[in-house]
């Protein structure tokens, strides 16, 4: 039996009894309808050029991009059901051992790598499904989910809904596996033909379709958000990985999962869109904010160097530069990092310490680590530090 749906595809019966949804090819037909949306694409489009903007006047921009990448690659894990937080995720990089933290903070690390993989990859490779499986292998390797066929398209059926669930009262069943690499061509044909739709909200389009075909086993929300990234910075609207979406996703969890099945189930695109362009209105202006606070943070901070330390403050502010991408150090890496001996680097770690710069973490005597508490204070919030469920398809 097969049912149509106007817009966006139709859901036909399989031999074994589920019901399967099949996509149409993008874009929608009727057209998207831009009247409504107009106001709020014109928002997004300033919202991201003055993020852009902002970001680009901080000194050594890349250095910054480092903590929106992790900010972005909790929140997007998160919403899969990992625990670990954005703390979490600096102490693994900084080698801390802590044996209350989250297993899963792997796959965070994961979709850090991923990230700076697929950026990397973007200088000679276009968004592609190639591209695409690449990334999910770097996502996956060595992590739940890692058996799962890490950059292969699924060859078994998945489905989506509460665990224990079965096919037939799954809340959402993507198109049968052997439709899958076909389904994926022709959205990457859609991605890069030329026509007139406005860029974000082709990458709206793009992102719903992705999550409707789930190619993947596992892995495809993750994959999905990655891809929102991807298209920005291919396309130049964004120079740096800074908008970390998956806040505003993961705050709207249930609006997130609920507009894109109203794609699937009666076509309904505009109000995806108006959701997907909110979004990236409200969390541009967040980030926007933030970029302007670790500009005034930074300026405070030399300035407090400069007239507390003396001598110094030249190693001091070698110091600070080092901490915006690496938040997390110990006495050996400032002497590493100022050349010094191990005793001044240990007193050059007293005074940032006594200017409320470092603090300790460990506790310890030994082997003590240090962070740059203010830092990272900026990037730590509500939606960094709670879980959630897990959306991902389970296979058949």
């Amino acid at each position: 039996m097969e049912q149509t749906i106007p817009r966006s595809g139709r859901y036909i019966r399989q031999s074994s009894g589920y019901r399967a949804f099949i996509p149409a090819p993008l874009p929608p037909e009727p057209p998207v309808a831009m009247a409504g949306l107009q106001d709020l694409l014109s928002r997004a489009d300033r919202a991201l050029g003055r993020l852009d903007g902002s970001v680009l006047t901080l000194p050594n921009p890349d250095l910054f991009v480092f903590m929106y990448v992790r900010k972005e690659a909790v929140l997007s894990s998160q919403i899969e059901g990992t625990q670990s937080s954005l703390q979490d995720v600096l102490a693994a990089e900084a080698r801390l051992f802590d044996r209350e933290r989250p297993s899963d903070v792997r796959e965070v690390l994961n979709y850090i790598d991923a990230m700076r993989y697929g950026l990397e990859r973007l200088r000679e490779l276009p968004v592609s499904v190639r591209l695409i499986r690449e990334i999910h292998e770097h996502l996956l390797c060595g992590v739940r989910g890692g058996r799962l066929a890490p950059g292969e398209l699924r060859t078994s059926q998945n489905w989506i809904g509460p665990a224990g669930c079965t096919l037939n009262d799954a809340s959402f069943v993507p198109p049968p596996p052997e439709m899958a690499p076909e389904l994926l061509s022709d959205l990457e044909r859609f991605l890069h033909q030329q026509d007139d739709l406005p860029a974000l909200i082709k990458i709206g389009l793009i992102h719903a379709q992705f999550e409707t075909i789930h190619p993947f086993l596992d892995g495809n929300g993750r994959v999905g958000r990655l891809l929102i990234t991807f298209l920005l910075c291919s396309q130049d609207i964004l120079h740096k990985p800074v908008l970390y979406l998956s806040y505003y996703f993961k705050r709207h969890r249930q609006t997130y999962y609920d507009h894109l099945q109203a794609v699937r189930d009666s076509g309904d695109w505009e109000g995806w869109l108006t959701f997907f362009l909110r979004g990236v209105t409200e969390v541009s202006e967040q980030a926007t904010e933030t970029a302007r606070r670790i500009l005034q943070m930074r300026e405070e901070h030399r300035s407090a160097i400069a007239e507390n330390m003396g001598y110094a403050a030249g190693n001091g502010h070698r110091v600070l530069e080092t901490l915006f991408e690496r938040p997390i150090v110990s006495v050996k890496d400032v002497e590493g990092i100022t050349g010094t001996t191990y005793a001044a680097a240990n007193q050059l770690v007293k005074r940032l310490e006594g200017l409320g710069l470092l603090e300790e973490i460990t506790g310890q005597a030994r082997n003590r680590r240090f962070r740059y508490a203010p830092y990272i204070r900026l990037f730590t919030d509500e939606g960094t530090e709670a879980s959630a469920d897990s959306d991902e398809g389970m296979p058949a």
